[in-house]
């Protein structure tokens, strides 16, 4: 082997050290795989309550422990409790899996054979009938399964919050010096997930809520079927994008008719589609677009893979992390493709390592 081919020792010195933190930090999370969500949590409300705990322990003089305690409370009423109100509606409604099972079907039944008899179309034949009952039910047990272990993950979360809280400059300084980037690539992890953040914590929560009570109100008025549970689901489903909550009202309305509630049913669909449909609108137009434009399809397959690890926690931790990941390739070509940098992106970077250097 020539010279010039001899790997160096000092790479070889990098890349053991690097096997070494990758296995150690695979232990770590092999091993607290229980609290991932509890640290995904804290860190998804620190980067909310940021602003307002700074303001309050440097300008108001606040001890940290007040200012922690009055921030946790207030991220507890705002933000986890609506969250956990629908969960636990849904655990409530849908706890005993066989009679919701038995309802389910006859639900689906319905439909299926009212589309049949007026089209003549075979919306599902029995096989595929068969198939997404057993998707249903499975879907709805894991995902009920997830969200049990709530209750845990809110205690840990809460408990890791305080000491973030406590002594933020500490916390946020041992972040900056532990990452192995640049600092104005940290800057750029740091600014970005702050408006990632912002858009699933706030702003998909906000803008489910607001779609489920205005459809809870039409559910109401239309006299359907368990409207707190259609609630609890309107608001679930609004947080898919594209289908929406239209997953769940335009199968009640038909089911609505099937039953001979025709005025009903029609009456329904027209309140859904445009009083729900221009909240939606309303909502996602004026609030998210200011927080932040996340992709369609990062919500789509974040809610999937978020379902799957966390339960019902994984419709906000789930797109954050895959909108994380997206960010992460964009950070390791800024770390290793400076060339490809534009010069004005260049010169915000340089302004950033200034601002962090007199912060830090």
């Amino acid at each position: 082997m020539n010279k010039d081919q001899q790997i160096s020792n000092v790479k070889i010195k990098q890349v053991s050290l690097f096997v070494i933190i990758l296995v150690l930090a695979a232990l770590i999370c092999f091993n607290l795989a229980l609290f991932i969500p509890s640290v995904l949590g804290a860190i998804t409300i620190y980067v909310v309550c940021r602003k307002y705990n700074f303001y309050l322990q440097e300008q108001k003089k606040w001890k940290p422990w007040l200012s922690s305690l009055v921030l946790m409370l207030a991220s507890l009423i705002i933000l986890i409790l609506p969250i956990y109100f629908i969960g636990d509606l849904l655990i409530e409604k849908l706890g005993n899996a066989q009679a919701y099972m038995a309802k389910f079907n006859i639900f689906l039944e319905k439909i299926h054979s009212y589309i049949y008899s007026k089209t003549g179309f075979d919306i599902l034949s029995k096989e595929n009938m068969d198939k997404l009952k057993s998707s249903v039910g499975q879907f709805s047990t894991k995902a009920l399964s997830g969200t049990f272990n709530t209750l845990t993950v809110i205690m840990s979360m809460y408990f890791i919050l305080y000491f973030m809280l406590d002594k933020p400059r500490l916390f946020e300084r041992i972040l900056v010096s532990s990452a192995p980037l640049k600092r104005s690539n940290v800057s750029l992890i740091g600014e970005k997930m702050r408006k990632l953040i912002m858009a699933n914590a706030i702003g998909i929560p906000v803008v489910a809520l607001g779609q489920g009570i205005v459809a809870l109100i039409g559910y109401f008025i239309f006299g359907s079927p368990s409207p707190v549970l259609l609630f609890a689901l309107t608001a679930a489903a609004s947080m898919v994008p594209v289908v929406g909550a239209a997953i769940v009202y335009i199968p009640v309305c038909i089911f609505m008719i099937a039953e001979g509630n025709t005025g009903a049913g029609l009456g329904l669909a027209a309140y859904c589609i445009v009083i729900v449909g221009l909240t939606d609108n309303l909502l996602r137009f004026t609030l998210l677009k200011k927080l932040e434009n996340v992709h369609p399809l990062n919500t789509v397959f974040g809610i999937i893979m978020g379902m799957n690890i966390f339960g019902f926690m994984g419709l906000i931790f789930g797109p954050i992390m895959i909108s994380f990941t997206l960010l992460l390739i964009q950070v390791y070509r800024n770390e290793f493709a400076d060339e490809d940098v534009p010069p004005d992106l260049k010169l915000a970077n340089e302004a950033d390592e200034v601002e962090n250097k007199l912060i830090y």
